[in-house]
């Protein structure tokens, strides 16, 4: 695969400004012309792998920086931030947003911790609690890829793999041989409202017996996680210096999933099976005996430096189209984003079809096009009623890179016909919109007597 091109303007400048420099006399010391390196700067060229090395060794230069967005969430964050309602008059669109990025990252950057640090901001952008969205943004400046934890990940699935069998049973060997832990399976009515109890009284791992099998070699390797890699996951924690300790608490318990993630489905072992079967969900979860939601999330994580997998996001929502997991990865992805879904998205459709993975091309109004699979998963256990918990858990990548996936096959994915989605009612401004429930913020209502068209609401365009 292709490495992505990488524009650094900003960030040259910044080193060049801080070693008071002029234009020409950093483009002597790297070699190259004054015209290429204001070019660099203004973002209309990408840096080369030698002037990368050139920037290091002459000026200490940290390439491992060009891969942390200076904005918490890159692109995807701002545009998220700038949905709010008291912005909507404004009609900033996608490219802007993105030149202001390339621009003038560091005013960004103050203009998301400002409106980060505001309470009101976060109530009006979604209906989020504040240490969730604390969670997310973390989470976001990371890209969903901690190379520590996917590293030492990775050393134990080896060393588990050469102890033989299934790998709940090294597991479980494992935690009785080196920590004295034995794994009980307990009957649902014993553990009415518990998955996973640890009770280090009586050194017993205690599982539901409503856990599949897939699942309970996750809670087990979860377990090895809170013991195995608990340096590791205590420094990205303090690192991240939450103001609540809930936060912090949260963050925690993603890591660990994380990691458990990765031991069951190693990163180099795992890439190279989504490049083989072009990244079929249904066949990495037989491989890798993982669940659906597992592998849909795992994709997500695919970007160590050196050998990146294809930039998913991942997206679970309930029957009333609430999100209770979303990862932009490196998709910069908005359908990750707010409360509410457009009801034309596929991703709806997977209630009605259990089982199935519904696949679906859709188009943003800024025509943007994006790949996506759903399929619906059960949770163990059931709601207080005693319905079944139901979700769909969704999956896309950017049309452009769609190529290789064995589901878009023979679809020409940038031209033939897409479904055309907004970001919920309140955020798009489609007209026409036989579905939609509500006006779109910042457009005007019209209304003309004598006239009903096909929507509810008729509004002023641009």
């Amino acid at each position: 695969m292709a490495e992505r091109r990488v524009f650094a303007g900003p960030a040259v400048r910044k080193v060049r400004r801080e070693a008071g420099m002029t234009q020409a006399a950093m483009a002597e010391a790297l070699d190259i012309s004054p015209s290429y390196l204001n070019l660099i700067e203004h973002g209309q060229r990408p840096l080369s792998a030698t002037v990368i090395v050139k920037l290091a060794e002459r000026f200490g230069f940290d390439a491992a920086t060009l891969g942390v967005d200076v904005v918490p969430g890159g692109g995807a964050g701002l545009r998220r931030r700038l949905s709010d309602a008291r912005f909507a008059d404004l009609g900033i669109g996608a490219q802007e947003i993105e030149e202001w990025l390339q621009a003038a990252p560091t005013t960004a950057a103050a203009f998301a911790r400002l409106f980060d640090a505001a309470p009101e901001g976060a109530a009006t952008l979604q209906e989020e609690a504040p240490e969730v969205a604390a969670v997310r943004r973390a989470i976001e400046k990371w890209r969903n890829h901690f190379a520590d934890l996917d590293a030492k990940a990775e050393e134990l699935a080896d060393e588990l793999r050469l102890a033989g069998g299934d790998l709940y049973g090294t597991i479980s060997e494992r935690l009785r041989t080196r920590h004295q832990l034995g794994i009980r399976i307990l009957p649902s009515d014993v553990m009415p409202d518990r998955l996973r109890l640890l009770d280090w009284h009586a050194r017993q791992l205690m599982l539901s017996e409503l856990l599949r099998p897939a699942s309970r070699t996750f809670q087990a390797a979860a377990t090895l996680a809170q013991i195995e890699a608990k340096a590791e996951i205590n420094a990205l924690v303090a690192g991240a210096e939450f103001a609540e300790s809930a936060a912090a608490r949260l963050f925690e318990r993603h890591l660990v999933h994380y990691f458990a993630a990765a031991l069951m489905m190693p990163y180099s072992r795992f890439l190279r099976a989504c490049d083989a079967t072009g990244y079929d969900l249904l066949l990495l979860q037989r491989r890798f005996g993982a669940g659906y939601e597992q592998v849909a999330h795992r994709l997500t994580t695919l970007q160590r430096v050196g050998a990146r997998g294809l930039p998913f996001f991942m997206l679970r929502i309930d029957r009333a189209g609430q999100g209770s997991k979303r990862y932009a990865g490196a998709s910069q992805s908005p359908l990750v984003d707010g409360d509410t879904r457009c009801p034309l998205w596929g991703v709806h459709e997977a209630f009605a079809r259990p089982g199935e993975v519904i696949a679906d091309l859709v188009e943003l109004e800024d025509g943007s096009r994006w790949f996506t699979q759903s399929r619906s998963v059960a949770a163990p256990g059931a709601t207080g009623s005693g319905t079944p918990a139901r979700f769909a858990v969704c999956v896309g990548v950017d049309a452009k890179v769609a190529a290789p996936l064995i589901a878009a096959r023979g679809i020409d994915l940038m031209r033939s016909p897409a479904t055309p989605i907004g970001l919920g009612c309140r955020r798009c401004t489609r007209t026409g919109c036989v579905q939609r429930s509500m006006p779109p913020l910042g457009r005007p209502l019209r209304f003309r007597d004598g006239e009903r068209g096909v929507s509810a609401f008729d509004f002023a365009g641009d």
